[in-house]
């Protein structure tokens, strides 16, 4: 695209995969001779993307049928399942190496489940846990060291720093509600909410990137800080993408676009658990997931998992008929 256009509009993709039990995110690396933005508006830095590519107004017939086309140019992928989740249009979100010559960049952002493949394509495109990006979601092995470490005490920092009663009552309930403080439960979907609270308190390498306009790599300190930091406003685009999944685990069958077609309960037990950031209770899973009706026996056994063998099952795609809202309605955590 020109940079004398006014507006940009572009097609980012959240694509989800479950590997063991890593949930992942397939990202590219920018650089200076990017075909969307081009040379000199690109920063040329390190950081992290979502996939992207360009919508043509007058080519391109949908957005979804672009955005495939895009990532499988770009990262050798065929998408399956896909979902739009947001808009995304703040000014200046896009490349700020020249920030006076870039046009508006909307971007149209889609969640996609697949099972994790090499990539290919034009882009160097690699996967990574989704939880080096937030390493604040992860409840798997207790409390993560990010809340205890820093987290909690800067936001009691920045409650008291509220000017008047009423300011500082607002913080407290929006903090307590997003990070589970004050008495309130961990709600593993406010992941955005999180995020935009880590963002106004400045300690996301984002937020002091974007206070100064300068653009910063991951080396050094900013790949150690609160989560690796990826580039314009793409944290917040995946924080958006992680926050849907999580929600929909409840009420869709989705999880099941991440596992092959057959699969023992354990294996289904951790793929959730790896999206949801929380242990939960074995027996109390099986039994509503098999309450559900959401899978069915196939008669065979896994052998390959290293003790007794495992019955295998499948995903019951008659439930999709039968209910209305056929999720998994996670219980509670171990």
């Amino acid at each position: 695209m020109s940079s004398d256009a006014s507006i940009v509009v572009g097609l980012n993709a959240v694509i989800v995969a479950v590997t063991k039990e890593s949930p992942r995110i397939l990202t590219m690396s920018g650089n200076s001779t990017d075909p969307f933005f081009g040379d000199p508006l690109w920063s040329g830095g390190s950081l992290d993307l979502l996939p992207y590519g360009p919508l043509d107004p007058e080519a391109d017939r949908t957005l979804e049928l672009t955005l495939r086309g895009w990532v499988r140019e770009r990262t050798g992928l065929e998408l399956g399942y896909v979902e739009q989740l947001y808009t995304f249009g703040d000014r200046n979100r896009g490349p700020r190496k020249h920030p006076q010559e870039v046009p508006r960049v909307i971007s149209v952002a889609y969640l996609a489940l697949v099972r994790e493949g090499p990539p290919s394509g034009t882009a160097v495109a690699r996967w990574r846990d989704w939880y080096t990006y937030f390493p604040w979601e992860d409840w798997r092995d207790g409390p993560p060291r990010a809340i205890a470490e820093g987290i909690t005490s800067a936001i009691q920092d920045w409650i008291e720093s509220a000017d008047g009663d009423r300011r500082r009552a607002e913080r407290r309930e929006r903090a307590g509600i997003s990070f589970g403080l004050e008495g309130s439960d961990w709600d593993p979907d406010r992941v955005l909410d999180r995020y935009e609270i880590l963002y106004e308190l400045g300690l996301v390498t984002e937020a002091r990137r974007d206070a100064d306009g300068e653009v910063e790599t991951v080396e050094g300190s900013a790949a150690s800080e609160l989560g690796r930091p990826m580039d314009m406003d793409h944290r917040r685009i995946l924080a958006t993408g992680l926050g849907r999944i999580r929600g929909k685990l409840r009420y869709r069958p989705v999880v099941f676009e991440l596992l092959p077609d057959t699969f023992t309960l354990l294996r289904l037990q951790r793929v959730v658990e790896a999206l949801a950031g929380v242990r939960l209770h074995k027996q109390n899973f099986r039994r509503l997931v098999e309450r559900g009706g959401l899978v069915e026996g196939t008669g065979e056994l896994d052998t390959r998992t290293g003790g007794r063998p495992a019955e295998l099952f499948r995903f019951r795609r008659e439930v999709l008929r039968e209910r209305r809202a056929p999720g998994l309605g996670l219980p509670p955590g171990r």
